[in-house]
C-alpha cells in the first residue's frame, strides 16, 4: 500500500504538477492520488500520470494548464545526463523560459505556492576541495559555481523565482534535492570500484535521499510558502556527519563512520560492501528540517537496518516508479 503523504489539514486545492512523466513528477502525481486535492500533470511524454501532453516551454500550454490553479509544484527540467545529448538552447528553452513561463501565469492566476525543484548540482565545482582539503560542509549558504549548462539553467531559475517573489510577490520555495534517481552511478571509476546497492547506500551518508522524502519535503513546502515568502532549502538525508568531522573525512572517512555510527563495518561485511575512504562533500539539511518542519524518513540508519533484515532498503514509492532512464535509447 503506498504510504499517503498527504495535506489533509489544507482545503482543496488544484495542483499543478509539471514533469509528470518524471521520477519526481510520478511520485507527486502518484501520492497527491491518495488525498482530497486535484492533482493536474504535465509532461512532454505521455504517461498514466499526465493528463496535459505538451511543453512549458510554450507559453499557451502553460496558460491553459494554470486555470484554477491554487499550487504548482515544478519539478520538470532537464538534468544533468542531457548535456552529453542536449543543445545548450534546449536547457535554456526547458528550464528557464518554461520556469519563467510557469512563474508569469503563477502570478497572474494568483497562485497561492510555488514550488521550484533544483538540484545540489548547482553548486559545481563548489562541491571538489583540493585532495587532501577538508570535506566541504554544504549547506545553502555556500556560494554555487556551476559547471555546466545544467547547472546554470538551474540556478538562474532559482534567480527567476526570487525576484517573482520579490517583485510580484509570489510565495516561492526552492528546493535543491540531492540524488534521489535509481539509475546508475555516472562516474565509471566509481562504478568499477563498488557495488551500485553498496554505492547508494554510502550515498545515504552524504548526498543521496530517497524519492519519498522528497516528495514530503515539497508537500510541507506547498504549505509553509505564503508564511515564509521565499527560501532555498538543501533536500537530503539527514547524515550522522557534524561539521567538525569534515576535515577526517577528507583524509579517513571510515574512521569517522566506526565513530559515528558504531557496528555499521559488522553489516556492511555480510553484504561484501566497503565505504570510500574519502569524502569530498556532505550536504547538510538542517535549515529544510527547521523552517519547513521536515522530516526524513530515510537514513543510513534505516539502510543499515533494513540490510540486516534482508528488506530493500527504498521505500514502497521508489520501488513503485523503478528506473526511467534519461533518454529514449
Amino acid at each position: 500500500m503506498m504510504p499517503r503523504l498527504t495535506v489533509d489539514c489544507m482545503p482543496h486545492m488544484k495542483i499543478l504538477i509539471t514533469g509528470s512523466a518524471g521520477h519526481l513528477g510520478e511520485a507527486l502525481m502518484r501520492t497527491l492520488a491518495n488525498g482530497p486535492h486535484e492533482a493536474v500533470g504535465v509532461d512532454i511524454l505521455r504517461s498514466p500520470f499526465t493528463h496535459v501532453v505538451g511543453s512549458i516551454a510554450d507559453r499557451a500550454v502553460v496558460d491553459a494548464c494554470m486555470k484554477g490553479v491554487d499550487v504548482v509544484l515544478h519539478a520538470a527540467t532537464l538534468h544533468k545526463p542531457h548535456v552529453a545529448t542536449h543543445r545548450r538552447q534546449d536547457f535554456v528553452d526547458t528550464n528557464i523560459t518554461g520556469t519563467l513561463n510557469l512563474l508569469e501565469a503563477a502570478v497572474a492566476n494568483k497562485v497561492r505556492s510555488f514550488v521550484f525543484t533544483s538540484t545540489t548540482s548547482t553548486f559545481g565545482d563548489a562541491l571538489t576541495p583540493p585532495r587532501g582539503a577538508p570535506a566541504t560542509w554544504i549547506t545553502e549558504d555556500v556560494v554555487p559555481i556551476p559547471k555546466n549548462i545544467y547547472g546554470t539553467t538551474k540556478v538562474a531559475a532559482e534567480d527567476l523565482c526570487q525576484l517573482f517573489h520579490r517583485n510580484q510577490q509570489l510565495p516561492c520555495l526552492v528546493l535543491r534535492t540531492s540524488r534521489f534517481f535509481p539509475e546508475e552511478d555516472d562516474v565509471a571509476e566509481r562504478r568499477a570500484a563498488f557495488e551500485e546497492a553498496n554505492l547508494k547506500a554510502n550515498e545515504f551518508l552524504y548526498r543521496r535521499v530517497d524519492v519519498e522524502d522528497v516528495v514530503s519535503a515539497h508537500l510541507v513546502a506547498m504549505e509553509k510558502a505564503p508564511s515564509l515568502g521565499f527560501g532555498k532549502f538543501i533536500i537530503t538525508a539527514t547524515t550522522p556527519f557534524t561539521r567538525e568531522d569534515a576535515r577526517e573525512l577528507g583524509t579517513d572517512a571510515p574512521a569517522v563512520l566506526r565513530r559515528r555510527v558504531p557496528g555499521y563495518e559488522a553489516i556492511y561485511a555480510t553484504q561484501g560492501w566497503k565505504m570510500l575512504h574519502v569524502l569530498d562533500r556532505v550536504y547538510d539539511n538542517e535549515r529544510a528540517r527547521s523552517l519547513l518542519g521536515w522530516t526524513p524518513r530515510y537514513d543510513f540508519a534505516r539502510v543499515l537496518h533494513s540490510v540486516s533484515a534482508g528488506i530493500d532498503p527504498r521505500s514502497e514509492l521508489a520501488r513503485a516508479i523503478g528506473s526511467k532512464g534519461y533518454h529514449a535509447s
